[in-house]
């Protein structure tokens, strides 16, 4: 028995050997060497300060800031209960929150008379995305232009260099970091 059982018990300390400790761990090298920022979580910081990843949303509520998308992460942005609502098109719940939102988007964003872009009154599949898209950035620009004291041209400005294309100009959508253009924000138009 043991002439057929030592076959595969070697072939599995091989593939073990080999999946589970070498292959993961020249992968990880190879990540660490070509895309070190990536590989460790594409942290930002301000002022040798950490203050998030560009790759996962947070909450900002401050009307000097650009708002994110809502979250259905937990109490909002929360990584280990990354989800989605869940809510269908049919939902009451989905149509009460969306009112909601959008009341309060206009109340936020007093100045701003059009539709509100969806984005910005629903939340993402996995309830953290970071971006927000370029119509959502403008129509929150005269809010931010007022309370930073500074003409919204360069607010407006301000998004229009702050967008990232379509990758390979056909991928995804355009859009923006809302934790990127907030520091931005705070570097080039200070807070009095």
């Amino acid at each position: 028995m043991w002439r057929h059982i030592a076959p595969a018990f070697k072939m599995m300390i091989v593939l073990t050997v080999l999946t589970g400790l070498i292959y993961p761990g020249v992968i990880t090298g190879l990540c660490q060497i070509m895309f070190h920022h990536q590989a460790n979580g594409s942290l930002v910081r301000a002022n040798e300060t950490l203050v998030g990843s560009s790759l996962i949303g947070q909450s900002f509520s401050r009307p000097e800031y650009f708002h994110p998308r809502p979250s259905a992460a937990g109490n909002g942005y929360d990584p280990m209960a990354s989800g989605g609502s869940n809510l269908g098109p049919t939902s009451q719940a989905l149509h009460d929150r969306v009112k909601t939102a959008v009341a309060k988007f206009y109340q936020e964003n007093p100045q701003y008379h059009g539709p509100v872009p969806a984005d910005m009154v629903t939340a993402s599949a996995s309830g953290l995305d970071p971006d927000i898209s370029p119509a959502g950035a403008y129509a929150q620009a005269q809010r931010v232009a007022r309370t930073r004291g500074v003409a919204a041209e360069r607010i407006r400005r301000l998004i229009r260099d702050y967008t990232e294309h379509r990758q390979l100009g056909f991928l995804g959508d355009p859009r923006v970091n809302v934790l990127e253009i907030n520091l931005a924000l705070d570097r080039q138009f200070p807070r009095k």
